[in-house]
């Protein structure tokens, strides 16, 4: 003949009803709340301040909370660089970096990188008003990158 489940399991009988009793108490009070917490949300659908938040305003928080606002500031910057300097500079410039405060700007020519530099109080007046999350200190303007044919032993 076989032996009680409790004694196959090693369990003890006087416990056992009280931790079913436990589990599905539990269990119950789970659904219940579950229950209510559904009920409430159809109460209060559509009531002020449950209107689900638009897209840009969830993306923007997310930006905010995440530290994401100086990069997507500088990227919006790179994409629209010929609103900022307008069409004929910006064929003829683009924006490469930003670290601590500087913001650095490649010219095409000699001529452009001069043209760049007497601009940039006017830049950084334009920046500030038209990109407010992006905190310029500093504009550098480089020329074109020269290259070195140089040849030998002793060469970098």
């Amino acid at each position: 003949m076989n032996e009680p489940i409790d004694v196959m399991l090693h369990l003890n009988p006087s416990k056992l009803p009280a931790e079913v009793f436990e589990h599905a108490t539990a269990y119950s009070e789970r659904r219940a709340n579950w229950r209510r917490r559904e009920q409430e949300a159809w109460e209060n659908f559509g009531k002020p301040g449950r209107e689900p938040d638009k897209l840009g305003g969830v993306m923007s928080s997310i930006a905010e909370n995440g530290g994401w606002t100086l990069h997507l500031r500088l990227a919006q910057l790179r994409n629209h660089w010929d609103q900022v300097v307008g069409e004929a500079i910006a064929r003829h410039s683009d924006v490469v970096g930003f670290n601590d405060g500087v913001l650095t700007i490649r010219a095409e020519s000699n001529s452009w990188t001069t043209q760049l530099t007497y601009l940039k109080p006017q830049l950084i007046a334009t920046l500030r008003q038209r990109l407010p999350g992006l905190e310029i200190r500093e504009i550098r303007v480089t020329g074109p990158q020269s290259h070195h044919f140089s040849r030998g032993r002793f060469t970098r």
